[in-house]
């Protein structure tokens, strides 16, 4: 029987940078797999606020027109590296999926180094705000090190080293670029249609209201989105809080928990093959909106 703290005691026995990967796959799929679900759907979500990104998002209508497939496909191949690992066969196929696809767009290296800084610090901001116990530093210190890792599997420059200075260059670039576009506010709409579609439609409205009240306000004001009341942004966030607290008084996970068993992962109930998963460009029409200057380790 494993006891509530043993699994963290484990992690700090391991070496932040060497073990890395195996740390953050302890965290996120045993000790919180709800919050890294949550806290990475709303990091992918926040870089809808940067024009660049959200506008190109619009253009390849996979966010509008297939937006459960990206939703699956995004979560199944992220994932597949945690689970199996850089250098297995999983991880490389989900990696090389990955840069094929991101090859088909010219998008700044700078908008790319800004995705994987969400990565890095959105889950740290949640789960000390939400989760069941504040990150630890060498869980922290591991997501820095295994995004670090990922971003170079993928070919991205100047990649921030520490997670101070994922936090930092996160800050700074929503500072100088979160504005207004109207197409990026198309793919916003349609994530919030996708997040309330999962539940019964009578709950739809209450869902819509209940996500705006977890967002900050500078996403808010990019989006132009009406803030829900104090009121409502303060019962919402309680009730996240409370869930947390009340998984802290629940026996410890004994079994892991991956995106692939996500009950929202609704597009493969015959199972997948990472191969077959994402988006093929024919022409430059469809596909996931990230520039590559150099081939990708992984290939």
């Amino acid at each position: 029987m494993v006891k509530r703290f043993e699994r963290l005691e484990h992690i700090r026995r391991l070496d932040p940078c060497k073990d890395a990967s195996e740390i953050y796959r302890l965290a996120s799929a045993y000790e919180f797999p709800w919050d890294f679900t949550r806290s990475l759907e709303l990091a992918l979500y926040r870089t809808y606020a940067v024009p660049s990104i959200g506008r190109l998002l619009a253009e390849t209508a996979e966010l509008t027109d297939r937006t459960q497939k990206r939703y699956d496909d995004t979560s199944l191949l992220l994932d597949a590296v945690v689970e199996h690992g850089f250098d297995s066969e999983q991880g490389r196929t989900a990696i090389r999926r990955i840069n094929q696809m991101h090859r088909s767009y010219d998008i700044s290296n700078d908008d790319m180094r800004y995705v994987l800084c969400t990565f890095v610090v959105m889950p740290k901001r949640w789960i000390d705000a939400y989760g069941w116990r504040k990150l630890s530093r060498h869980e922290t210190v591991a997501s820095a090190v295994h995004y670090r890792a990922l971003g170079q599997h993928m070919g991205i420059k100047d990649i921030p080293e520490t997670y101070e200075e994922f936090e930092h260059c996160l800050d700074t670039y929503e500072a100088a670029h979160f504005a207004w576009d109207e197409d990026a506010r198309r793919v916003s709409d349609a994530t919030l249609a996708l997040m309330a579609s999962w539940y019964p439609r009578p709950l739809h409205p209450l869902l819509r209201t209940a996500t705006l009240a977890l967002l900050d306000e500078p996403l808010l004001r990019a989006f132009r989105y009406t803030p829900p009341s104090a009121a409502m942004s303060a019962f919402v966030r309680r009730a996240v809080r409370l869930r947390g607290r009340a998984v802290r008084l629940m026996p410890p996970r004994r079994a892991p928990h991956h995106a692939r068993q996500n009950w929202e992962i609704k597009g493969y109930p015959n199972g997948y093959r990472l191969e077959e998963l994402g988006t093929r460009p024919v022409g430059g029409v469809h596909g996931c909106p990230v520039r590559h200057g150099e081939r990708p380790v992984a290939d």
